[in-house]
């Protein structure tokens, strides 16, 4: 297939537009957010946006064109089809619809390793996407070096238009639809920037591996010896503030790639959740919130347009997106050696997994691709129970291959590296959501920093009698009755139930892996029976 010219589509989409306004940066976009209406400056000079009816991403109306390079690779059962023609109808449709427009164009970079790098521009209406946009990748001349040979991505972005489910074969009025083989997307009908990001991030995941890259959805900081760690885990499980460590600079806080020279960022920004965000418990990323031209997605302001964290009326998904040098300890061009260290983190509500344990290899690749947590009951009458959420290599939605690749990839690199692989719970212990509590955060970084250090490395173990893993016996500063979650049950009988409850959990789950879930190292099933 010959490669597609990007440069055309660029330049018939700016040929249309009532004006074109290229690469400006912050302060320009700024104004220009602020004086097209639809973003407001708070008091320290942050820009305000509201998204509208979509405060999160919209996962069903997303699509992969289904052409002769995807028809057999993708993970059809997680991702929807569509057709080449329904896709140019789309792009075709979406350009005629800014004609006129003002459009904000924003040539920037994915991938902090050269070796690895996509050269990515974002065609759009919106002053303060093309902000959003602009905090979140790479920006050239920033001290990343730049490839002359990376790959190619064009984004038009058209928040306002109205897909046509019967002309375009959408689902709704909204679509995110990828090209994989040309390396477009088009994003309609949805005002959450989100989106943008994360079709970046799946046009990664979908080539990555083909170039011997492990595309990864996770946090990684760096130790003094220039290995780094990795911190996989859903929301909540505390992987943006675990991995924000003052003495271990930061190399990214969501999207890495891990290749033959190491780990690199895929971005140039971060995109932290706010909700209940404090000075005490997140400092770096509250002191971000208040610097000029960070994006505060659906916060809520007072009257002196102050933002109000607590305030969860528009959405709890609340959002700031901002460059990530404005964080003090940030690794050197946002990359770090072959890790030393993977972290695979769960908030496990019912309060059955113990709070950290080893895993081997098989292990690592079971938890990886089971992607556990668990949210606390929910606000609906009558749910009571902690609902178990299971989102393969911990970020299904992003992931357009089998999960089995990625898989097959993490064991490799895991022999390879010889990196120590952690299972650390940061959710309940002494019982479930509304018996017991949840394990303070001191304890869980005394946890996490005995794994980095290597100080548990000949500490004695137990094996856990149902999910056969290695807990250790012992750890410095923590209090040893946490470390056997049963022994913290009043009941240890309703503990053996909620365990078995949960073990049945994961083997259900797994099933969808067919024959590999039989010689699964997880559960032990005949044990875990409900």
């Amino acid at each position: 297939m010959s490669q597609f010219d990007h440069n055309t589509l660029r330049n018939r989409v700016g040929a249309s537009a009532a004006e074109l306004s290229p690469n400006d940066v912050e302060a320009v976009l700024v104004a220009r957010a602020v004086a097209a209406g639809g973003a407001e400056l708070t008091a320290d000079g942050a820009v305000s946006v509201r998204t509208g009816a979509f405060t999160g991403r919209s996962p069903k109306d997303k699509f992969i064109v289904r052409d002769a390079l995807t028809a057999e690779t993708v993970w059809w059962d997680n991702s929807a089809a569509m057709s080449p023609e329904n896709f140019d109808l789309l792009l075709a449709d979406v350009e005629a619809a800014l004609a006129g427009s003002t459009i904000y164009r924003q040539d920037l970079l994915a991938g902090a390793d050269p070796d690895h790098q996509y050269k990515v521009t974002v065609l759009t209406p919106s002053a303060w996407h093309a902000l959003f946009i602009r905090n979140l990748l790479i920006r050239p001349g920033e001290g990343i070096p730049e490839s002359d040979r990376g790959r190619e991505v064009t984004i038009v972005h058209a928040p306002h238009f109205k897909a046509d489910p019967q002309r375009h074969g959408s689902r709704t009025e909204t679509v995110v639809a990828l090209d994989m083989s040309r390396n477009i997307v088009v994003i309609g009908g949805t005002l959450y920037a989100g989106e943008i990001k994360k079709s970046v991030f799946s046009l990664f995941n979908f080539h990555a591996p083909s170039d011997g890259v492990l595309p990864m959805h996770c946090s990684a900081n760096a130790g003094p010896d220039g290995q780094s760690a990795l911190f996989f885990g859903l929301s909540g499980t505390g992987k943006t503030t675990l991995s924000n460590d003052p003495a271990r600079p930061l190399i990214g806080d969501d999207e890495h790639g891990w290749g033959e020279n190491g780990i690199f960022n895929l971005e140039g920004g971060c995109y932290a959740k706010t909700v209940k965000l404090s000075p005490e418990a997140e400092p770096e990323i509250f002191a971000a919130t208040k610097r000029f031209g960070t994006v505060l997605e659906n916060v809520v302001l007072d009257a002196a347009k102050r933002p109000l964290f607590d305030d969860v009326s528009l959405t709890e998904n609340t959002r700031a997106a901002y460059p990530i040098h404005v964080l003090p300890a940030i690794a050197k061009g946002s990359v770090g050696g072959t890790p030393k260290t993977v972290v695979f983190l769960t908030a496990d509500a019912f309060g059955v997994l113990p709070p950290i344990a080893r895993l081997t290899p098989d292990q690592a690749v079971y938890h990886f691709l089971s992607g556990y947590t668990a949210k606390v009951a929910g606000t609906e009458r009558g749910v009571t129970e902690p609902q178990a959420t299971f989102s393969a290599c911990f970020g299904a939605p992003f992931m357009p291959l089998h999960p089995t690749v990625y898989g097959r990839m993490l064991e490799d690199k895991l022999r390879e590296s010889g990196a120590a692989a952690w299972l650390i719970n940061t959710g309940w212990t002494g019982g479930g959501y509304g018996v017991g509590k949840r394990l303070d955060l001191a304890s869980t970084r005394r946890l996490l920093a005995a794994a980095l250090d290597g100080s548990l490395d000949d500490v004695p173990t137990r094996t856990d009698e149902l999910f056969g893993l290695a807990v250790p016996l012992e750890v410095p500063g923590v209090d040893t009755r946490l470390l056997t979650p049963r022994d913290t049950w009043a009941d240890a009988e309703a503990y053996d139930l909620q365990a078995a409850h949960l073990a049945g959990l994961f083997r259900q789950n797994f099933e969808k892996f067919g024959n590999a879930a039989d010689a699964a190292p997880g559960p032990r099933f005949a044990e875990a029976a409900e």
